[in-house]
Order: structure tokens, then sequence, then C-alpha cells
């Protein structure tokens, strides 16, 4: 996918790279560093280096490995694949010199494997816990730069792409099969199985850093500052005096069998605005080109088996080079609820609503929830459901609206900081909580 970025930009965000190729290196040679085993993808080369008489270094093994996967995405993808990743070759080399420096630099940390376990095994674990987030955190810049990507990251992608198969699938595979591969250099090559080599490490780093990447995401917009031009900046800047314009917006989050819909329905009825919930599918899949069916079924119900192969998947691709379907449907929602929130007033319901337009002072954003007991009653009568089955429901959308949420804003849904008004319609009923948004609404300035 071809950026529309002036040279500038570019070289902004190159520069940056390098850099941020430096916190990952570190990352990653901390977390070794542990004596708890590596990540997957240093597995094959660590292992490698610490063969007795070995004369290539663990970074010079990285740059060997990387220039092998680059052949292979070349071999794959051969005309699609992007000019300006013929780049990975020059980031091989400067990430395998990162790789012997970090190494370097933090020998003095290397914890004992012999040390005594009561004292040893907290301190592997304090700088194992360390270095992932140190690696997690430049993970998170990586995608934020948006620029170019380890050959590590992009094998997968190229894989995936040539076999038409989701990425995060294929990076689960891939990784999968270097520790298989470390595993087996570990028993050629010393004979038995060592958990400084393949070890807690491998396994923690697998999730760890897929989880803490998605804590840090949400926070570096701060990075734009660096990447972007300051002329670009005001360029792309509204010329209005107030960027939102001024329109009142409500936006409704609200458990699975509270009411939220009907609430949200009746305030837009009583206020004479939109109301904007099935709606946002119709348009969403229409500027896609999926079937609105496609598009309610990926929208907002992450089921929390989609939630880890994403998580495991975590990596430095950027959004605009490999988007997942729930990605380019989050995207798409967002520009679709700015856009609306732009034009007039309204009423969102779902669709992280609150959160997109988080910075806009005159939204008024309401969390809808109710009891368990009284949501089961609420549905069943609705749907016809047994009792047994409307609990079942319920549970399934509350956990998918969750981890959509957690997913993209690295925050729990039902956090009260994430509103401006909480309501239990257990106790308030419909029309009461109807009554309670439209005096806060007239609050908003």
């Amino acid at each position: 996918m071809e950026l529309k970025r002036s040279k500038a930009e570019w070289m902004r965000r190159y520069a940056s790279f390098v850099i941020i190729l430096f916190v990952i290196a570190l990352g990653t040679s901390l977390s070794i560093r542990a004596n708890l085993g590596s990540s997957p993808i240093s597995a094959p080369p660590y292992i490698l280096s610490l063969i007795p008489g070995m004369k290539m270094t663990m970074g010079q093994l990285t740059i060997c490995m990387h220039v092998f996967f680059i052949l292979i995405q070349m071999l794959l993808l051969r005309k699609d694949f992007e000019k300006r990743q013929y780049t990975q070759i020059l980031v091989s080399f400067l990430f395998g010199f990162y790789t012997d420096l970090t190494m370097w630099l933090t020998a003095p940390l290397q914890v004992p494997f012999e040390l005594n376990p009561v004292a040893g095994y907290p301190l592997r674990f304090i700088e194992l816990l360390a270095g992932g987030a140190i690696l997690a955190f430049g993970i998170a810049c990586e995608v934020r730069c948006d620029s170019l990507m380890l050959a590590g990251e992009g094998l997968p992608l190229a894989i995936s792409r040539f076999l038409r198969k989701d990425f995060g699938k294929v990076k689960i595979c891939s990784d999968t099969c270097l520790v298989c591969i470390g595993t087996v250099f570990m028993f050629v090559y010393f004979g038995h199985w060592s958990w400084k080599m393949v070890g807690v490490g491998t396994l923690v780093s697998m999730f760890y850093v897929g989880i803490m990447v998605r804590v840090f995401s949400p926070h570096l917009q701060w990075l734009d500052l660096i990447f972007i031009p300051k002329g670009e900046r005001r360029k792309a800047a509204p010329q209005t005096s107030d960027e939102w314009r001024g329109n009142h917006v409500i936006t409704i989050a609200r458990m699975y069998g509270s009411g939220g819909d009907a609430i949200g329905a009746e305030v837009a009825r009583r206020l004479g605005c939109p109301c904007y919930n099935r709606q946002l599918i119709d348009q969403t899949a229409q500027q896609m080109g999926y079937s609105a069916d496609f598009v309610a079924q990926n929208e907002q119900t992450l089921s929390t088996s989609r939630l880890w192969e994403m998580i495991f998947a975590d990596s430095g691709i950027p959004t605009s080079m490999n988007p997942s379907k729930e990605d380019a449907i989050y995207v798409s929602q967002s520009r679709t609820i700015r856009g609306l929130a732009h034009k007039s007033p309204c009423v969102i319901i779902g669709r992280l609503g609150n959160w997109i337009l988080r910075d806009d002072p005159h939204v008024l954003r309401v969390f809808i929830m109710s009891g368990r007991d009284f949501a089961v009653k609420q549905l069943a009568d609705e749907l016809h459901l047994s009792a047994t089955d409307a609990a079942r429901k319920i549970e399934q959308v509350n956990t998918g609206r969750a981890n959509h949420y957690w997913h993209y804003t690295g925050k729990q849904w039902t956090d009260i900081n994430g509103y401006d008004l909480i309501i239990n319609t257990e106790r308030t009923g419909i029309d009461g909580a109807v009554d309670m948004i439209l005096r806060a609404a007239r609050q908003i300035a």
C-alpha cells in the first residue's frame, strides 16, 4: 500500500526507525540475559551463537537469517515485493549490529544460571519482564512509525499473501517453526534440553510482548510530532476555530440486554436528531465492499480465541501494510463516526464511539448497564429464548465487546473513566434512563 507522504516525512520516519530498531534490539538482548530462553525469532541465531568454537556472533547469525528471509519473500512475491522493502537488507545489517552491541551492553546484567533458585528466579523474571516491556514499546513505536519492517515480520506477511491465509495464523506457525528449529539445533549441538536456550522466557515472550504492545499503542500519538514535519501538521489541521464544529453528540456503550439500543433510539427521537446503530454497519459495508452480515459478524464481537491469536501474532506490521478484517472495519467506522460528528448532532450507539470521539468537548459519553438477571429476562422475552440460552448469549456478546474495546484502546470497556454518565437500567428503567441522558445532555456546552 503506497502512502502519500512528503520526502521530508519519509526521511523523519526512516531516521526514527533507526532509533526504534535499537530499542527493539535492547529489549531482545535484555530478555535473553534473564537466562530463561530467547524469543521465538531470536531462538535459532542465539542457540547457534552458543556453540563452542562458533566464530560468528549472534548479530552476524541474525543478519544471515534475515537475508535468507528476504530472499524467500522476493521469491514468493516477485513483482509484488514493494521496492521500499528492499531496504530490509540494510535494516538486517543494522539490526545485527545493534544485536551485538546490546548483547555487549547488557552482558553485566546476565543472571547466572547456577544462581540459587530463591534469589535467581525472581531476578530472572524481573529482567525478562523488563526486557519484554522494552521490546513491546519498540514494536509499538515501529508500528506507529509505519515505514519499514524487520525481515522476521516480512516473511510471514509474504507467506500469508502468497497462500492467501490470515496473517495471524501464519505468524503463529512461523514463530512455532523457529522455536522448533532452535530446539533441533540445541539437541544436535548440545545433546540435551537447556532451559536457558528455550524455556519459560520463550513462552512468556509469545504472549506478554503482544499484551504490552496493545497497552502501549494507544498512548503513542505524540510520536506524530516527530514523524510529521510541523508545516505539514499545520496543513492537515482544521481551519475552523472549533475542530468539532460544536455539534452535540451522545455516544452510548451498552451491555447486551440492558436496553441500550432502545434508549439511544428514544433519546434521538426526542432530540430530533439521527441515531446511528445498524446504519454504521450498512455504511461500512458499502464503503468497503463487504456484505452487511460480514461487517456485523466482525465489527465489535472479538472472541477470546481470536483476541489471543492476535496477541500471539502481534508484531511490527503496520496496519497500512497488513490490515486485518477487524482493523479495516475499525478504521472505516472510525472515519464514518468522526464524519457524522462533524456533520450534525446525533446519537451513536456502540462502535467505540466514546473512544473515537474522546477529544470532542461536545460529546456526552454514556454507558448503559444492568444486572445479569434483568438482562437475561429482557433478552429471553425479546428473542423467545430460555434463561440458559439468554445468559450464554449475553456472556458471549459482552465478552466480545470487552475484547474489542481492549484490543483497540488498551483499556477496560467498563472503566468508568471512559464515560461521563453510567446508568443501571435495572434501577431506572428505559424511560428513566432516557430522562437522565436528556438532562445531562443539556449541560454539555
